[in-house]
C-alpha cells in the first residue's frame, strides 16, 4: 500500500490541512464545502500584505486538496460598508472625497471618475490584482451581504445576544470609548453617514434600535437590510458566523481582535474558523513596515526587480518568523527560487512535497530552463558597465551555447530584472578599494594563470584556481581572499562564485579586468566615493 507523502508532510502549508481536517472530522461540512477567506479593507489599494495573505492562504487551500476530496472555496472579502475615515493622499479629486467623509466607501464617489464609487474602483482593483497572479477565489462584498439580507439572520442574532456582545467587547475598550460604545453603526438616512453613537433603546422583537441623531432627535432603525453595519470585531464574528468560515489568516497585530471575535462568534451560536497568526514585516531598520510611512516594499517595487513567484517564495518561507521586507531581500528571493525549482524534477515524491515551489505552482512547477543565476547576471552587469540586455545577451549565448532571449523567456526576464536592480541599488553602492600588497600578489598570480588559459570555460577548473591562489598566499581565513576580489574588483563585499563568473564572463575578459582594477582605474578620485 502506497502511502501519501502528503499525510506527513512537514511543509507549514500540510500541517494548517491537516489541522483544518481534524476540525472538520475529514467530514464534509453541512454547507458542501469548507470555506477559507481573505479580507481586504477598501479603503486604499491592494498591496504586498494583501497579496501574502492570499498566496499562504492559497497554499494551504492546495495542501487541503491533496489530502482530502471534501470541496473547497475561498473568498476575498471585502469590507467596502466601513465609513470612509480619511482622504488618502495618493488619490485624486481630494477635496471632493473630503465632503463624503464617513459615508460607506460603496457610496463615495470614485474619486477617478471610472467606477460606480470609490469602494467600487478600489474593489476592481483588487480584482485585477488577484486575477493578475491567478488566484482563484470568489470575490465578495460587505455591501452586497449586507444590502440583499443575506447578513439579516446574523444580525437579529447580535442583537438578541446585544449584552453578551457588549459583556465581551467593554472590557477591552478605553472608559470613553465604552461610554458610547454599539456594536451597530446605524446608517444615517439623512446624511448618509455610518454614525458611533450609542444605542438608546433594543426592540429585539421588531428588529430595530433607537439611537441619537447628531442633531438630538430619536431615531428606530432597524438593524437588517444594509440600515446597519457592525463595528469591525462584531463585524468578523457576524460574518464567520454567516458564511461559517473555516480558516482565515491574519497579522501578528490582531491577536487581540482574533480572541475577541472568537468569543463573539461563540455567543452568537457559531465557531470561530482556525486561525493562522503570522509574523509582521519589517523595513531595513527592523522597524514594522507601515503603508502611511512608506517604509518597506510596495509589490509593484518588488515585481519591477523580480518575478512574482520569488515574491511568492519569500511569503512561503517562515511567514511566523519577522522578515525584513526590503529591496536587499530580492537577489537571495530570486536564486533560492530558481535554486529550488531545478532540484524539483530530480526529487522523489516525499521531498517534492516539501520543495516551496510545489507550493508556489500549485504542485504542478514548471520546468527550469535558467542556467545561470541572478547574483551572477548582476556582476555580469557590473562588470560590462551597461544596462543593454543584448550586451548580457553576448556573453550568455557564448557561455550557455544556442542559448538565445527567444528561446530562454525566462532567463531574459531575469537580465532585465538584473540589469534594473543593478542600476538602482548596485551602481549607487559600489566601493572600490586598492589592494593590498599580498591580495596584488594574489591577483596578478590569477590574472596570469588566466591569460595561460586564455578560453578556459571549465568553471570547477577556474574555481580550484582561484582557492588554490588563496591557500598558497595563506588567506586565512580564505573567504577573505574572495572578498577581497569582490571589493577591488566588483566594490562590493559580496558576490558569485569567481569560477562561474569568469566562465560567464571570459578568461581574457577577467585578466583585462584584473588589470584595470591593479591600475586603479576604479577607484574613485580623491574626495569621492564610489566608483569613478
Amino acid at each position: 500500500m502506497t502511502t501519501n507523502p502528503a499525510a506527513t508532510a512537514k511543509a507549514w502549508p500540510f500541517e494548517e490541512a491537516r489541522r483544518l481536517l481534524k476540525r472538520i472530522d475529514n467530514r464534509v461540512p453541512e454547507k458542501g464545502y469548507v470555506l477559507f477567506e481573505t479580507g481586504y479593507g477598501p479603503s486604499g489599494l491592494p498591496h504586498i500584505g494583501t497579496f501574502g495573505e492570499v498566496a499562504r492562504t492559497s497554499m494551504v487551500r492546495r495542501a487541503f486538496q491533496e489530502l482530502s476530496d471534501i470541496p473547497t472555496r475561498l473568498f476575498a472579502f471585502s469590507d467596502d460598508m466601513d465609513g470612509l475615515r480619511k482622504v488618502p493622499d495618493n488619490v485624486p479629486n481630494r477635496e471632493m472625497l473630503a465632503e463624503h467623509l464617513h459615508k460607506p466607501l460603496t457610496r463615495v464617489p470614485d474619486p477617478f471618475g471610472k467606477f460606480e464609487s470609490f469602494g467600487h474602483h478600489n474593489n476592481a482593483m483588487l480584482r485585477r490584482f488577484l486575477d493578475s497572479f491567478d488566484f482563484e477565489y470568489e470575490f465578495q462584498s460587505a455591501t452586497d451581504w449586507y444590502t440583499s439580507g443575506r447578513f439579516d439572520q446574523v444580525l437579529l442574532t447580535v442583537l438578541a445576544n446585544y449584552d453578551r456582545v457588549m459583556e465581551i467587547m467593554l472590557p477591552s475598550l478605553r472608559e470613553e470609548r465604552a461610554s458610547t460604545y454599539s456594536p451597530f453603526l446605524p446608517v444615517c438616512p439623512k446624511t448618509g453617514h455610518v454614525l458611533q453613537v450609542p444605542v438608546l433603546e433594543r426592540n429585539p422583537d421588531a428588529g430595530t434600535i433607537v439611537y441619537e441623531d447628531v442633531d438630538g432627535s430619536k431615531v428606530e432603525t432597524p438593524v437588517t437590510g444594509g440600515a446597519c453595519k457592525l463595528q469591525w470585531k462584531a463585524d468578523w464574528a457576524a460574518r464567520w458566523v454567516a458564511l461559517q468560515v473555516d480558516y482565515e489568516m491574519s497579522g501578528k497585530d490582531l491577536i487581540d481582535s482574533v480572541k475577541l471575535s472568537s468569543r463573539i462568534a461563540q455567543a452568537l451560536g457559531g465557531r470561530p474558523p482556525e486561525s493562522y497568526t503570522y509574523e509582521l514585516f519589517l523595513d531595513d531598520q527592523g522597524r514594522k513596515i507601515s503603508k502611511s510611512k512608506g517604509n518597506g516594499l510596495t509589490i509593484d517595487e518588488w515585481l519591477t526587480y523580480a518575478s512574482p513567484e520569488s515574491l511568492s517564495l519569500f511569503m512561503y518561507q517562515k511567514p511566523r518568523q519577522g522578515k525584513r521586507l526590503y529591496f536587499d531581500v530580492i537577489p537571495k528571493a530570486v536564486d533560492d527560487y530558481l535554486t529550488f525549482l531545478q532540484k524539483f524534477p530530480e526529487e522523489d515524491a516525499a521531498a517534492q512535497i516539501e520543495n516551496p515551489v510545489w507550493h508556489i505552482h500549485a504542485g504542478s512547477p514548471p520546468r527550469a530552463e535558467v542556467p545561470i543565476s541572478f547574483a551572477l547576471l548582476l556582476n555580469l552587469a557590473g562588470a560590462c558597465n551597461t544596462d543593454d540586455p543584448a550586451v548580457l545577451w553576448g556573453f550568455i549565448s557564448r557561455y550557455a551555447h544556442g542559448a538565445t532571449p527567444e528561446a530562454h523567456p525566462a532567463l531574459d526576464h531575469l537580465v532585465r530584472y538584473a540589469l534594473a536592480y543593478y542600476r538602482d541599488f548596485v551602481v549607487p553602492t559600489k566601493t572600490y578599494r586598492a589592494p593590498t600588497d599580498v591580495e596584488r600578489t594574489g591577483m596578478e598570480r590569477l590574472r596570469a594563470w588566466l591569460h595561460d588559459h586564455a578560453g578556459e570555460t571549465d568553471a570547477e577548473t577556474i574555481q580550484n584556481e582561484v582557492y588554490a591562489i588563496g591557500k598558497e598566499l595563506e588567506f586565512e581565513p580564505l573567504r577573505d581572499w574572495f572578498k577581497a576580489l569582490y571589493e577591488v574588483l566588483f566594490g562590493q563585499s559580496a558576490g558569485p562564485r569567481m569560477g562561474s563568473f569568469v566562465a560567464l564572463y571570459g578568461t581574457k575578459e577577467t585578466a583585462d579586468m584584473i588589470d584595470r582594477a591593479l591600475e586603479g582605474d576604479f577607484l574613485a578620485p580623491e574626495g569621492e566615493t564610489g566608483a569613478a
